[in-house]
């Protein structure tokens, strides 16, 4: 798999059973989708420290600003982004069978924007300080507090319970969504078409077209557009090669129809795209105010792609 490949089905490793718990904080501060479409059987919780974010959960996209709590359920499709402002957002995950099977059964799907609760922020920013801290019995406080917030979440704003055959229905379609997307992931730089991804999970045509917009709120087309166009600005980035060179290597025979779905994409030209990098790689981003950070995961830059190899590995 290539350091490009993304992963549309993601597992969570719980190593230490007695505290099934990951708390983090991600700092963002340039315009970009800073984590990819995915889902996962965990459950997130995203509180908005400072700045603001979009978060496209399944067909819907928010904005969440400061105070706000995105709660991403199990086996929902979400991806993230950032304007170009700073944003610090505290992310805590955890498996809600760990925390509470009589809850996890019910197959609870709670509300997924939450707009400045004074009672979430106080249980969040306790969860933060005790897993900063490590003062003694942290573990057991940060695992309290949690508990409680479940409770809060699901007296004041579950939405809806699920039943075993829809539940099992909403992971049966996302699983069959795994093997199309990995597909389209190895082959981007090919022409692809809907039989060919319809014959892989063995439905009609039509039937996966209406899986697939059900799912991704798009057509394929556009995903596998929107995959090159990621490609793409991945490699006019790292400044090694122009941006016809770039065009081809994704899979785009047609320049200008290239440069026409790249600004629509990103709101700018591809040699805009490049200026704007190299301008901000020049800076250094600072600190921000007000937030003791233990851990910050920021989008990192991936090492340079050959577009040669790009090329070959598909033949």
């Amino acid at each position: 798999m290539s350091s490009q490949q993304l992963q549309f089905y993601e597992q969570k490793i719980i190593s230490d059973k007695e505290f099934p718990i990951e708390v983090f904080m991600n700092r963002i501060q340039d315009k970009c989708q800073y984590f990819h479409t995915h889902w996962h059987e965990h459950i997130e919780l995203h509180y908005v420290v400072h700045g603001e974010t979009d978060i496209l959960l399944n067909q819907t996209r928010y904005t969440f600003r400061q105070g706000d709590l995105a709660v991403i359920n199990s086996n929902v499709l979400h991806a993230g982004f950032c304007n170009g402002t700073p944003v610090e957002v505290l992310v805590v995950i955890f498996e809600l069978d760990e925390l509470s099977a009589q809850v996890a059964e019910k197959n609870i799907l709670f509300q997924p924007m939450i707009c400045a609760d004074t009672k979430i922020q106080e249980l969040m920013s306790l969860i933060y300080q005790e897993q900063n801290e490590r003062s003694l019995g942290w573990k057991l406080a940060c695992k309290g507090a949690l508990l409680q917030l479940i409770a809060y979440l699901v007296r004041r704003y579950a939405e809806q319970m699920l039943t075993d055959k829809e539940s099992l229905k909403r992971r049966k379609n996302l699983e069959r969504l795994n093997t199309v997307v990995h597909y389209i992931e190895e082959n981007y730089t090919d022409s692809i078409s809907n039989a060919q991804l319809a014959e892989l999970i063995h439905v009609s045509e039509d039937r996966f077209n209406h899986l697939f917009r059900e799912s991704m709120g798009m057509a394929p087309l556009q995903y596998m557009n929107e995959v090159r166009l990621k490609k793409a600005m991945h490699l006019l980035k790292s400044g090694n090669y122009s941006a016809a060179e770039v065009a081809d290597a994704v899979g785009f025979s047609d320049y200008n129809h290239f440069g026409r779905l790249f600004r629509r994409y990103y709101q700018c030209t591809p040699m805009e795209a490049v200026r704007e990098s190299e301008g901000k790689s020049a800076k250094r981003p600072g600190r921000s105010e007000g937030i003791k950070t233990f851990e910050i995961r920021s989008i990192k830059k991936e090492d340079p792609v050959d577009v040669k190899s790009e090329k070959e590995k598909k033949k």
